[in-house]
């Protein structure tokens, strides 16, 4: 019995792979395309995908034979019906983990490092499917991450393309360092190698994360929300550390983001030249124009604030100093992001899933539009500004010649109602669909 189970798995995977190479050019008949978020979309567009790249988008619905190829080797599928898009990136995600009010919040002390990565199996389909074909993961163990981030791009399991910054460099007592626990528990931990004092052992830190796999290089510029410490939000990170860690990261090329809430850490980072500022809780007039002046981008992770305020009135076991933060900070985020919208800075789309329900991305275009931004504002965030955030714009970002197949479409127009993308009906990354197939 055990053989033939055998030979049939083998069967199976033969016609896998046996599908997986002739299938290597597709062909989408696609009713309107937002090729260019912020521009017009068009309607009656043909897609022609070879190797997961997109090589031609032409009007009308062209048969393979119009196009010069042979029918047998094509795939085509048929989504006249329709709105498609380039996939979405979250800038701002924690995958690996998810906040439960009914959990036991000591939970931690009985788990392994295997735990929390099959955890972030179904995290990460659920964010794919949600139509994320990019993610920026802000946080994470490197040992799940790297691990992750390659299972993911064999196909192995489904999620997103991933680039992650493994762990966060955070002060001794700060946002990101270990905290609510006795002092012999936290010697037992240990102190973790991004953890740092001072400009030259901040440098250490990024050195060492970036050793360890780190795409990107996360600081904790302020105290935070949800570290059980009452620390406060503001600055924490020197304006020194800040500086050199900025300037590691850029010798060993890599960006750096800057979680901060309180306006003297947002500015100070700014003025360190952070490639980005996640949260900006309280930004004032000074922080605006040193958005503008620098270029840098905004992730405002609105749904973390919407997120934990909701969570306050289910879950009985938040500790009184987190409390304290969720009241003070919740309410001040839709001024500050109003704020970003007049002063016409560099927003890129962020979540902090992970706070929020992973696969729920979508809320944060919600809140985008309700605060008051345009529609296809609020998509180009999540395309064109994350893309270009990332130093991808070459690969991802628009739907155009050369580019990732990397697509997403609904049955609406989310330009008229952006609540549609909270039902995403196909999903396409890299050419291969993981959502939604209708094939002709």
């Amino acid at each position: 019995m055990k053989k033939t189970h055998t030979l049939s798995l083998l069967a199976l995977l033969c016609c896998f792979i046996t599908n997986q190479s002739f299938s290597q050019t597709t062909i989408i008949h696609a009713g309107q395309v937002l090729a260019v978020p912020s521009k017009a979309p068009k309607k009656n567009q043909t897609i022609i995908i070879e190797n997961g790249i997109i090589k031609l988008i032409r009007d009308g619905f062209q048969q393979p034979a119009q196009l010069g190829y042979n029918n047998a080797n094509v795939t085509i599928l048929n989504l006249q019906d329709k709105f498609l898009m380039p996939g979405f990136i979250d800038m701002h995600t924690h995958i690996t983990g998810e906040r439960d009010p009914s959990a036991n919040p000591h939970e931690w002390t009985t788990l392994e490092e295997a735990d929390l990565a099959f955890d972030a199996i179904p995290y990460s389909k659920r964010t794919l499917e949600a139509g994320f074909t990019t993610v920026r993961n802000l946080g994470g163990d490197p040992h799940i991450m790297n691990a992750l981030k390659r299972a993911i791009s064999k196909g192995i399991i489904a999620g997103p393309r991933i680039m992650a910054s493994n762990g966060a460099v955070s002060a001794t007592g700060g946002h990101g360092d270990f905290h609510g626990y006795n002092s012999h528990i936290m010697e037992a931990i240990g102190t973790s190698e991004n953890i740092c004092n001072g400009s030259d052992d901040c440098s250490r830190a990024v050195r060492a994360l970036v050793k360890e796999g780190a795409d990107v290089i996360k600081i904790t510029a302020t105290g935070g929300v949800l570290s059980n410490t009452a620390a406060g939000v503001g600055q924490q990170l020197t304006d020194a550390e800040m500086k050199s860690i900025v300037e590691t990261a850029r010798s060993l090329g890599r960006k750096v983001a800057a979680h901060a809430h309180e306006a003297d850490g947002v500015n100070a980072a700014l003025r360190a030249g952070v490639n980005s500022i996640e949260h900006g809780s309280y930004l004032n007039d000074e922080s605006i124009k040193l958005f503008q002046k620098t270029g840098a981008y905004l992730v405002p992770t609105l749904l973390a604030g919407v997120s934990v305020y909701e969570e306050l009135s289910v879950n009985p076991n938040i500790p009184p100093a987190i409390i304290d933060k969720i009241k003070q900070v919740a309410p001040v985020v839709e001024a500050s992001f109003k704020k970003a919208l007049k002063g016409k800075i560099n927003i890129a789309f962020g979540t902090d899933s992970g706070v929020s329900k992973h696969g729920t991305n979508a809320r944060e275009f919600q809140l985008m539009v309700k605060y008051g931004m345009d529609e296809n504002e609020a998509i180009k965030t999540a395309t064109i500004n994350a893309a270009t955030l990332l130093g991808m714009e070459k690969k991802l970002g628009t739907l155009e010649n050369g580019k990732f197949a990397d697509i997403v479409a609904v049955n609406g127009n989310p330009l008229e109602d952006i609540n549609e993308l909270m039902d995403i009906d196909f999903v396409m990354k890299g050419g291969i669909v993981y959502k939604g197939e209708e094939v002709e």
